[in-house]
């Protein structure tokens, strides 16, 4: 298959699973350990943009890998989640799913700091614009292609 783009970034190093209309990527700034994106493979900009046969696929890939990657990591379930248009805190147009895995105890968002998942979210949207900017106060660092293409050659294995 071909290079994969979200929106007009490569991101092919960084897939970790692949399907015909969807693909899944790991996060250049994970809010938690295991934060990956699903995307169709086609780049529209809404979820109504996308057809019966994509919209199937990116659900079947949400399920798929949402179910690996709870696993790997350990958690106890997932916050997904989907920001359907710019009025959403969508910041780039190309329609994609957050997947984190979330952790009873332990997690940086467990007990009564579970809601806060939803505005660090929606912070980590409006960086996605600006993929390689990273601010000097912000806990989360970008990593390294080297980091993000180690994590999903160790994913892509759970796949196989």
């Amino acid at each position: 298959m071909g290079s994969l783009f979200f929106s007009t970034i490569d991101v092919s190093r960084q897939a970790f699973y692949r399907s015909t209309l969807s693909y899944a990527i790991v996060n250049l700034k994970p809010i938690v350990p295991g934060h990956v994106l699903v995307l169709p493979t086609r780049h529209v900009a809404r979820l109504a943009d996308l057809s019966e046969p994509e919209l199937s696929s990116l659900m079947r890939a949400v399920q798929q890998v949402g179910s690996v990657i709870e696993r790997v990591y350990e958690a106890d379930g997932l916050t997904v989640a989907c920001q359907d248009g710019r009025a959403a805190g969508q910041s780039v147009p190309h329609v994609h799913f957050h997947l984190l895995p979330r952790k009873a105890v332990g997690d940086r968002f467990a007990g009564k700091n579970n809601d806060k998942i939803y505005p660090a979210l929606e912070k980590a949207e409006a960086e996605v614009a600006q993929p390689f900017k990273v601010d000097a106060d912000e806990d989360r660092v970008a990593r390294s292609m080297e980091d993000m293409e180690k994590e999903a050659t160790w994913l892509k294995g759970f796949f196989e």
